[in-house]
């Protein structure tokens, strides 16, 4: 009986201690936090886009000029900001005359955040190059801030930042398929951001018009837009025209073919 009843107190410290490992994975009382994140990588971007800006020959890019700052979201709208994880993004905004921003106003951060309170992050190549890049003197150097590794203090404040961004709608629909009526639909994915993607979409075929629907999308979500009035006969393609009221879309209507 006695051998009994300690096997049964181990295999109880067992899931204990499991369920404790669970119970950190998923975040609570996690050091891992949004606005630890928001203080840490903005200084820790800074200081390599400027190291990487001597390798350029950029003159006067400096970590005070960039006036970098970031927002941090893990797996969109559906998960708390807290806790270690690969789904964190960050959406990170700077100023250099010689690299202007795009129309969001920020590039997006892909990171891998550890319990420990180190990360590591890939950067967006369209911002800010490859992971190799050829310095002043014609050497093939790596590119210090197309990836890199960084940490926060986890006795850091962990007061809100107050930095916000909206999210960035893209239509991902890259070709049409009408149903056995002609009716057509597209799907749009919103991306990481303070409020989510809300607004209408208009779909226009050789000056007919399909219609008007609403959307709806939180971030890191995908809407799928269906339009009940069928396509013309003969109409080659089917133009969408996004109006937001929360978010960020694109600047001018996507037009999409019908298929022959």
């Amino acid at each position: 009986m006695r051998r009994f009843i300690i096997s049964l107190i181990a295999a109880l410290a067992v899931v204990l201690a499991v369920g404790g490992a669970v119970v950190a994975g998923s975040g609570g009382g996690s050091t891992v936090t949004r606005a630890r994140l928001e203080r840490s990588l903005p200084t820790t971007f800074a200081n390599l886009y400027t190291a990487q800006s001597k390798l350029l020959g950029h003159a006067g890019v400096t970590p005070a000029s960039l006036h970098a700052s970031a927002m941090c979201d893990k797996g969109g709208a559906v998960e708390p900001d807290v806790g270690p994880g690969s789904n964190w993004n960050c959406l990170v905004s700077w100023t250099d005359p010689d690299n202007p921003m795009p129309p969001e106003g920020y590039g997006k951060l892909e990171l891998q955040v550890h319990s420990n309170g180190c990360y590591t992050a890939g950067a967006p190549s369209k911002l800010v190059g490859f992971a190799t890049l050829t310095d002043t003197r014609g050497r093939v150097v790596t590119n210090p801030v197309a990836e890199f590794d960084g940490c926060f203090d986890p006795d850091g404040s962990n007061a809100p930042t107050g930095v916000e961004f909206p999210s960035l709608l893209s239509v991902t629909t890259t070709a049409l398929r009408p149903d056995s009526q002609r009716r057509v639909s597209v799907q749009a994915t919103c991306g990481t951001g303070s409020t989510g993607c809300h607004g209408t979409v208009t779909a226009v075929a050789d000056g007919t018009e399909l219609g008007t629907v609403p959307l709806d999308a939180d971030e890191e979500q995908t809407a799928t837009l269906a339009f009940a009035k069928p396509v013309p006969e003969g109409a080659a393609e089917v133009t969408f025209t996004i109006t937001l009221t929360e978010g960020v879309g694109p600047p001018k209507p996507v037009t999409l073919e019908m298929p022959a």
